[in-house]
C-alpha cells in the first residue's frame, strides 16, 4: 500500500474509535430514554435519531455543513471566536461518522433495554435505589450484550462512512482521507491494486463485525 493508503487506514481506525466513544456517550442515554420514558416529543426524538439511516449520506452531510461549516449556525460563532473551523479536519470526519453510526446503537440498545424485566427494576426501587442508580446497576448490565452489539455495529458503520464524511471533511490525503475515500480515489485514478487491497481489508473487518454482533445479539436474547 502507498503511504497515503496506510495513513487513510490509520485515520479510519482513529475516526471510528472516536466516533464509537461519542456514540456510546450520547446514544446510550438516548436509548434508555426512548425505551423507558414516554413524554411529549418522544416521536420527534426517535425520528431525529433515525433520520441518518434513511436520508442519503450526502443530505446528512449537507445538514452538518449548515450546522458546523465556517458559515454554519454553530460553525460561524465558533470561527469568529476562535478562528477554528471543524470542517475539513479529522474532527469533522469523526462527527460525520458519529451522526451516521448513532442510529444503529440507539435502536439496538433501546431494544435491549426494553427487553429487561421491569420487575427487577421495581425490586431495586423498593430497596431504595433511585432511577439512575437502578439504570446503572440493574438495567444497563442486563442489557449489556445488546448494547455491545450496537457499539460493534456503530464502529463498523463509522469505519465505512463515505458520503457525509466527504461533504463535511473533504477528501484530503493524509488529513481527512479515510479508507472509503481512499478506495474512491484509487478507483478514479486507476490504482486498481491498491483499491483491491483496501476493499479486501474492509470486507474482512466487516465480516468480523457481523459475526461478533450476531453472537452478542444472540446472547442478549
Amino acid at each position: 500500500m502507498s503511504p497515503d493508503a496506510v495513513s487513510a487506514l490509520w485515520l479510519s481506525l482513529k475516526v471510528s474509535m472516536a466516533a464509537t466513544a461519542l456514540v456510546a456517550l450520547i446514544g446510550i442515554p438516548i436509548a434508555y430514554v426512548l425505551a423507558r420514558r414516554r413524554f411529549w416529543g418522544h416521536a420527534v426524538l426517535d425520528t431525529l435519531v433515525t433520520l441518518p439511516l434513511i436520508l442519503p449520506p450526502t443530505v446528512t452531510g449537507y445538514y452538518l455543513i449548515v450546522l458546523l461549516g465556517r458559515r454554519g449556525i454553530l460553525g460561524a460563532p465558533l470561527y469568529d471566536a476562535t478562528g477554528f473551523t471543524v470542517a475539513f479536519t479529522w474532527y469533522a470526519a469523526a462527527i460525520a461518522a458519529t451522526v451516521m453510526a448513532l442510529p444503529l446503537l440507539v435502536r439496538t440498545a433501546a431494544a435491549a433495554i426494553a427487553s429487561v424485566d421491569r420487575e427487577l427494576e421495581k425490586a431495586a426501587f423498593t430497596l431504595g435505589r433511585s432511577e439512575w442508580r437502578t439504570a446503572i446497576e440493574v438495567t444497563l448490565p442486563l442489557a449489556r450484550n445488546g448494547i455491545l452489539a450496537g457499539l460493534v455495529l456503530a464502529f463498523a458503520r463509522a469505519l465505512g462512512e463515505f458520503g457525509a464524511t466527504l461533504m463535511l471533511a473533504g477528501n484530503i490525503p493524509g488529513k481527512t482521507q479515510t479508507v472509503p475515500l481512499s478506495i474512491y480515489t484509487a478507483v478514479q485514478t486507476g490504482e486498481t491494486n491498491e483499491a483491491v487491497v483496501l476493499v479486501g481489508l474492509l470486507t474482512v473487518l466487516s465480516c468480523a463485525v457481523v459475526v461478533t454482533a450476531g453472537r452478542l445479539g444472540a446472547r442478549a436474547q
